[in-house]
């Protein structure tokens, strides 16, 4: 954009008057007063400074952006009052663009933008000027900042950033219901010009929708729009800058807008009267039929509920609804009789549940419609005249007694006769039998109640014309009690009778007991055999209330003497007729201990006090004879499985037995002597003492020197001892059923040392003199203080 002369003149003057007004102030200080610009001399007069003032002249700088001609675009001119035109002053510019897209001429001071800018990528640019002397190089003016904005042209269209949109709306809403708000966007400036002003307008989607020019709001137009007519539409909404004059630039987008259901249509029966056929074998509670109302809404508000409105149908017939295909299902309530009723007429209603009351006016949401329901005619099963049968008879009744009869009839018009049979799945054992044709049970053997008091038979029934349909009824039959079993004492247990009973003292009492069963309860009668001597023991007293009492006749009683009594007892019982019979009792004779008012013998005492029974105490005397045969077993193996020392001829060792210790010496009195092989006199004095060190014999002993290692020994017949000893050991019982055999070599004539051993020794005490074992370390000092202490006992 080219600034003309004439639109800078009115700046132009306004500086001018600004310059000369701060021109004209400075005059007015007092001359008295230095300024700041002024020295005082020594001599009282002033030098005056002269300070170069402001001097730039310019104005707002502005460039049209989208430039488009030949030549640079003029912005502007820089100039200072420094500049007298000769072509002293340069004019230097720096900055945001400077010398790439704004040049200036550092003669004249004019800027020219030398390319063409765009207001939406960058709204002005910061700039630096400055003037120089062109012949010192020094500032005439400071470096001023000054700013040229890009001036906006209308090259940016409307923009919907967020289209296309989707809208919902309610159907059957009303005019000017808000819909949707739209909002397009100009990136020109919208504080110059028109270029930003946006103006909303309706291409397509009229009548049905309008749109505020201003602020973008869709709302209906159009009153009763129904979903069920037309349920999707397509709006186009146009965005035009310039505030919609002729030349603007606009932009445009699609809404897509769907009417959401309401509750506006009713339930429709697609037809007034419905036919159904049911036959008469139709199960209670399962469906039988189904019928359908329809609704042209969705969701909850298509939702219906069935219902039959008359008694006739709702006392057979039950509806539901099904949710997923909302369809009512028919059920029955009763079993249908074809022979009692063949028609059913059914009102059926059906209402939605979500009624919205502002649609109120469009009438009932609801719906009727008639269903003849025909039932057909089915060959049923017999029917019996009663659910269950309960029958008694008396039992030891003859096989073949009538016990009952039932009785079942064909439900169907024909009247087919019926054939009657038992459940042979029931009972193993056949008790009764059934006549096919009247129904009449008998028994097939006598019943016996004691043992089976009741009996549960399936009597089954069939048609004769048809024999796969069969029905099923129970029949109980009750075994009736007669006085078929004689009474007997209750108790089978020893009477335990104390030694130190009385004459007159009861020692029991007893009761009886009986299989059959009385109706007013059981009495009973006792008495000892009329038959029999009269007892001098006992005798049997009636308490006459079902018990009687075992009552002692004499004084003493012995175990010892007489320890089992028996007693017989007849009983009556008060059946028709009366029956009897006699039990016989065991009373056994001991010594008693009381325990409270419980007597008892003393071995039975202990073993109620062990609370031991006699199975217990036979279980743990079979386990104590078991564990002693496995101690017995383990013994004998172990003796048949003893080595011998020598295998054979030609395996024959000698065992060494290593013992990590030093032993007792002289004092070990336990260890073997060999002593008594080389004294056969001392062994027999030690016999029966091994505890006791054997004492050589006078002769034996030898005079204390030292003596070779190659003594001659005694002559001692020692093959005659060792059988000697060989006969004890055999006849001994108290020694283990083997031979030991011990064994001792010589240990030669190579030790520098000479031998220890005690074999070259008749004697009992060593002529040696062993103090040399000190000599030989640490290792031997306990064996050298041994045999020290032994020499000085000797000694003394």
């Amino acid at each position: 954009m080219r600034i003309s002369t004439t639109s800078c003149l009115c700046p132009f003057l306004v500086c001018l008057c600004f310059i000369q007004r701060c021109y004209g102030a400075s005059h007015h200080i007092p001359a008295k007063v230095p300024s700041k610009n002024q020295t005082k001399l020594a001599n009282g007069e002033t030098e005056v400074h002269h300070r170069p003032k402001r001097g730039w002249i310019w104005n707002q700088f502005f460039v049209l952006e989208e430039h488009m001609g030949p030549d640079a675009q003029y912005v502007g001119k820089l100039h200072s009052n420094s500049d007298k035109g000769d072509g002293s002053v340069r004019y230097i510019l720096s900055g945001e663009g400077a010398g790439t897209i704004f040049l200036i001429d550092e003669v004249t001071g004019d800027i020219h933008a030398a390319k063409s800018l765009d207001r939406e990528r960058k709204t002005h640019y910061v700039l630096h000027a400055q003037a120089l002397d062109r012949n010192t190089e020094e500032a005439l003016e400071p470096k001023s900042e000054f700013i040229i904005k890009v001036q906006d042209i209308n090259d940016n269209a409307p923009k919907f950033p967020d289209g296309p949109f989707v809208a919902t709306v309610p159907e059957m809403s009303e005019v000017g219901t808000s819909v949707l708000q739209v909002t397009a966007t100009d990136a020109d400036d919208p504080t110059y010009g028109n270029s930003a002003r946006i103006v909303y307008s309706i291409l397509q989607g009229q009548p049905y929708f309008s749109v505020d020019p201003k602020t973008g709001i869709i709302r209906t137009a159009l009153a009763n729009m129904d979903r069920e007519a037309r349920e999707h539409y397509t709006v186009v909404i146009q965005a035009k800058d310039m505030a919609g004059q002729v030349g603007g630039l606009s932009g445009s987008t699609t809404i897509n807008i769907t009417l959401t259901d309401v509750n506006d249509n009713p339930p429709k029966f697609p037809q007034k009267n419905y036919q159904l056929y049911v036959p008469e074998s139709a199960q209670v509670g399962k469906p039988v039929g189904k019928i359908k109302a329809n609704d042209e809404d969705l969701g909850i508000n298509a939702d219906i509920k069935y219902s039959i409105i008359n008694s006739e149908g709702a006392n057979m017939f039950s509806i539901s609804t099904d949710r997923d295909t909302r369809e009512g299902i028919m059920s029955l309530k009763k079993p249908l009789n074809y022979e009692r009723k063949k028609t059913y007429t059914l009102h059926i209603e059906g209402v939605n549940t979500h009624v919205d009351p502002r649609f109120s006016y469009l009438g009932s949401f609801k719906d009727t419609a008639t269903l003849k329901i025909t039932v057909g005619d089915v060959d049923e099963a017999p029917v019996f005249s009663m659910d269950y049968y309960i029958m008694d008879i008396y039992e030891n009744a003859p096989s073949g007694t009538e016990v009952g009869a039932v009785m079942a009839r064909d439900p169907d018009s024909r009247n087919s006769p019926v054939r009657y049979f038992l459940d042979s799945k029931e009972e193993e054992v056949r008790y009764f039998r059934i006549d096919e044709s009247n129904g009449v049970i008998r028994t097939t053997q006598p019943l016996d109640r004691e043992d089976m008091p009741w009996h549960n038979i399936t009597v089954m029934a069939s048609e004769v014309d048809n024999p796969s349909l069969l029905s099923h009824v129970p029949v109980t039959v009750q075994v009736l009690d007669v006085n078929d079993n004689p009474p007997e004492i209750a108790t089978d247990e020893e009477v335990i009778v104390c030694e130190s009973s009385r004459p007159g003292q009861v020692i029991q009492t007893v009761t009886a007991v009986d299989k059959d069963d009385f109706a007013n309860g059981q009495r009973f009668s006792f008495a000892l055999p009329s038959q029999l001597p009269v007892n001098p023991n006992f005798t049997l007293k009636d308490n006459e209330d079902s018990t009687a009492s075992i009552i002692a006749r004499r004084r003493r009683f012995n175990h010892l003497t007489q320890e089992l009594y028996e007693l017989p007892i007849v009983v009556w019982d008060s059946g028709e007729p009366s029956l009897s019979g006699t039990s016989t009792l065991t009373l056994r004779v001991c010594p008693c201990q009381r325990h409270g008012r419980i007597r008892m013998c003393q071995g039975e005492a202990f073993l109620s006090s062990a609370g031991l029974s006699t199975g217990a105490l036979i279980a743990i005397l079979l386990c104590i004879v078991i564990l002693l045969a496995i101690v017995v077993l383990f013994i004998t193996l172990r003796r048949s499985k003893k080595e011998p020392l020598i295998i054979s001829e030609e395996d024959i060792r000698e065992n060494v037995v290593t013992y990590d210790d030093e032993g007792g010496g002289e004092e070990d009195t336990e260890a073997f002597d060999i002593i008594a092989l080389r004294n056969p006199a001392a062994a027999e004095e030690l016999k029966f003492r091994r505890d006791v060190r054997p004492e050589a014999r006078q002769h034996c002993a030898l005079p204390r020197s030292r003596r070779s290692l190659s003594v001659e020994l005694d002559e001692v017949d020692v093959h005659e001892f060792i059988k000697q000893r060989l006969v004890e050991a055999d006849m001994d019982t108290t020694v283990p059923p083997y031979d030991s055999l011990q064994t001792y070599a010589y240990e030669g004539q190579g030790s520098p040392t000479g031998s220890i051993s005690p074999l070259d020794s008749p004697a009992t005490r060593s002529e040696q003199d062993y103090n040399y074992l000190e000599d030989w370390g640490p290792e031997l000092q306990k064996l050298a203080e041994l045999y020290g202490e032994a020499d000085s006992d000797v000694t003394t």
